[in-house]
């Protein structure tokens, strides 16, 4: 915990950004709760409730070319504000939502909202390797990663209080004045010293170039797809779908979402100040094989609330070192002048995968198949994905980072 203390005391711009992620990435999330209630009190199935959770992922899917070529051209203080102004009248939009009928309206404005929040991301994440190298970058995305999986787990979780204690109206207009937040935080960076000059190359150019580059450095590509395997780590569904099924008769169920997050939260926190300092190249595998034992050990407690809460600890706690390190060797192993379209085809892959796993959960749990058995399938992606890592080491060298 010292070394990132001491890297936010010693790198200025990495502290406003840093409180800038927190905040924005807490909004994104925050009315996600208030959206999961509204959608079960009027009446949703297990499909639209999967279909809502895939629609936080598919935008950033959809956007990545086009973003990724932006990121690299354009002065990111600018893109943060419009960004922000979006998020800003989509959330007080949300307010009007009040039948079934209303869906497709819904649908917009979360495709929307989370398409500016997937864009800020990729606005962020490319400034990270442009300030910082070398064992102060893993430990800026380690960060981040702590920052983010606060936001989404935690941010959920305090919603679900305010959803609880005040309503679903209350939610949208408070996560609304957080991202008035950001606007103001955005609107005081100083970012001309380090980013003035920025390529102005035509943007089909700038595709063409990114994509042959990564085709001719299949480490990217494989790292890339390395990354994208914690997407199916997206529970949003899950937990939805187990708050509804089993945990109804316990607790309410905006309560029930709220907490399990809060639970994961933890982990996701308590995970990188513990595992930071260990993991290396050659012990990612066994986080991957970790994963998926924790995962494993949360489907067996998924029908007992209280149980499911530490079993939710255990899964969180790999989580966020697992996101941190394979991003970390994605930008240790990327040229400079591609960062931005590389973390933004990487968050394609990845946001692609996390829709996927969402709309996975609602097919099987509208076939029939128990929420247990989804969970484990979910779980065994990671052993797979240790023998590929595997395989990556085997046919590459990978580059240390430090």
């Amino acid at each position: 915990m010292k070394r990132y203390w001491n890297l936010l005391r010693n790198e200025p711009l990495l502290r406003r950004l840093s409180l800038i992620q927190l905040i924005a990435y807490f909004g994104a999330w925050f009315s996600n709760v208030a959206i999961y209630t509204l959608l079960i009190q009027m009446g949703a199935d297990a499909a639209t409730i999967a279909l809502v959770a895939a629609l936080h992922f598919l935008p950033g899917v959809f956007q990545a070319p086009l973003s990724g070529v932006i990121v690299d051209r354009v002065n990111p203080k600018k893109l943060m504000i419009l960004l922000t102004v979006i998020e800003i009248v989509c959330t007080l939009s949300l307010i009007s939502i009040d039948n079934v009928g209303m869906l497709w309206f819904l649908y917009a404005l979360v495709f929307i909202r989370m398409g500016a929040a997937s864009f800020h991301f990729t606005v962020e994440m490319s400034l990270l390797p442009r300030i910082l190298k070398g064992k102060s970058l893993q430990a800026a995305n380690e960060i981040h990663s702590i920052i983010w999986s606060l936001s989404y787990t935690l941010g959920m979780a305090l919603s679900g209080l305010v959803v609880y204690w005040v309503g679903i109206t209350a939610a949208f207009i408070l996560d609304a004045a957080l991202f008035a937040i950001v606007l103001v935080l955005a609107a005081g960076l100083k970012l001309e010293g380090n980013f003035s000059s920025l390529p102005k190359e035509r943007f089909v150019r700038m595709m063409g170039d990114a994509f042959d580059y990564i085709a001719k450095n299949k480490i990217v590509l494989h790292l890339m797809a390395l990354h994208a395997v914690i997407g199916f780590t997206a529970f949003d569904a899950l937990v939805a779908l187990a708050a509804k099924n089993y945990y109804a008769d316990v607790v309410a169920v905006s309560l029930g979402i709220g907490l399990l997050n809060a639970a994961r939260a933890l982990g996701l926190v308590v995970g990188p100040m513990v595992l930071g300092h260990w993991v290396n190249n050659e012990r990612l595998g066994w986080l991957l094989v970790a994963e998926a034992a924790a995962i494993a050990l949360w489907a067996a407690m998924m029908d007992n609330f209280y149980a499911s809460l530490a079993a939710s600890v255990v899964v969180g706690f790999v989580t966020t070192t697992l996101w941190s390190y394979t991003y970390t060797l994605l930008q240790h192993h990327t040229r400079n002048e591609f960062y931005g379209r590389v973390v933004a085809y990487n968050d394609m892959i990845f946001l692609g995968v996390g829709a996927f796993a969402s709309l996975l959960i609602g097919y099987l749990a509208q076939s029939g198949v128990s929420l247990e058995i989804i969970t484990l399938i979910l779980g065994s992606v990671f052993v797979l994905a240790a023998l590929y890592y595997r395989w990556i080491r085997r046919r590459y060298t990978l580059k240390e980072i430090g």
